[in-house]
């Protein structure tokens, strides 16, 4: 486990070293596209939004995200302002309104990211940030890859 110290001297000194592991986790999200949406679900048989990305980021990054969406809302890792979104961004959205999180997302670049949508929408599938729907129920993102473990990207 690294200490806070290595951690902030990690996340200080790396603004952003890590799209390698980003890559890996978009390419095998994209392969998932069409996976169908289901409630609770943490594998390739259905994943809702929060399992989905927690099994992206543990498959592909080693690491292990809280289970729901408003526990991952609480990481910490930096906050990343909407203009300064990076492929592997966590997303976070109130899509049932009442300002509270209920959805999340993968950013991929571009203004378009990947989720488990829901079961109407065809589960894992690419939407755009600047729908108005999406943009209106954005509510923050959190650049969870700064937490990876550096040894992944180590080369020996």
């Amino acid at each position: 486990m690294a200490t806070e110290k290595e951690l902030a001297d990690f996340a200080g000194n790396k603004p952003y070293q890590l799209p390698v592991l980003a890559d890996s986790i978009l390419e095998r999200g994209m392969s998932l596209i069409g996976t169908r949406y289901r409630f609770g679900g943490t594998s390739e048989a259905g994943f809702d939004c929060s399992g989905f990305i927690g099994y992206l980021f543990r498959e592909e990054a080693g690491m292990n995200l809280p289970r729901s969406t408003r526990e991952m809302i609480n990481v910490n890792a930096p906050l990343v302002a909407r203009n300064n979104l990076k492929p592997g961004d966590l997303l976070f959205f109130s899509t049932a309104g009442r300002g509270r999180v209920s959805h999340a997302g993968i950013y991929l670049g571009d203004n378009q990211f990947i989720h488990s949508s829901s079961r109407r929408s065809g589960g894992v599938r690419v939407d755009n940030l600047g729908d108005s729907y999406w943009s209106k129920t954005f509510i923050e993102a959190k650049r969870a890859l700064a937490m990876a473990p550096t040894t992944v990207t180590a080369s020996k």
